[in-house]
């Protein structure tokens, strides 16, 4: 859709060139009371559990899953600092242990983190495909500090925490890792 130029961590300027946005979906509500169809849906974007993360390309299958299942989740446009610091601190592989450099350097090819997060958001690399790869496509992610602003029965644009939120995604997920 546009470029963006961000400085990444080592203070280099770079241009992010956004196809489709990438969105952040985070699981918000429990699994008591889900009807079975909405239950269905979020196995399906592998939401199993509370305050799960996975990241989506928005394409028009996923944005009707999200819809299905708006009243149990969050989603918005995740941000290239937020992504690199969700697959710094919170990144896995198989055998439960850490995303690092030296791992993406050496399965997929790619310089570090910070190239993994360009490229996925650049729409060249899909994270949940990267599974056949060992890395896990779910973050775990802890409760938000301070907790949440409103509430988790009510829409996001009502005051409360469900549904789309655009780009402040981003600020619940920094809480949240």
């Amino acid at each position: 859709m546009g470029v963006e130029k961000l400085k990444s961590i080592e203070g280099k300027e770079q241009e992010i060139t956004q196809q489709a946005p990438v969105y952040a979906v985070i699981r918000i509500r429990g699994m008591v009371g889900v009807p079975y169809d909405v239950a269905y849906t979020l196995r399906l974007l592998r939401l199993t559990r509370k305050f799960h993360c996975v990241i989506y390309p928005a394409t028009p299958s996923v944005i009707g899953m999200l819809e299905k299942a708006k009243d149990w989740i969050t989603w918005g446009e995740i941000d290239y600092e937020t992504l690199v610091e969700l697959l710094k601190k919170r990144g896995r592989i198989r055998g439960n242990k850490p995303l690092t450099d030296e791992y993406v350097q050496k399965v997929l090819g790619l310089s570090g983190i910070e190239d993994l997060a360009r490229k996925i958001l650049e729409g060249k690399l899909v994270f949940h495909k990267l599974e056949d790869y060992g890395i896990k496509p779910v973050f775990r992610l802890h409760p938000p500090k301070k907790g949440f602003k409103g509430s988790i029965k009510k829409p996001y644009k009502d005051g409360g925490e469900l549904g789309y939120r655009g780009k402040a995604i981003n600020e619940l997920l920094k809480r949240m890792i």
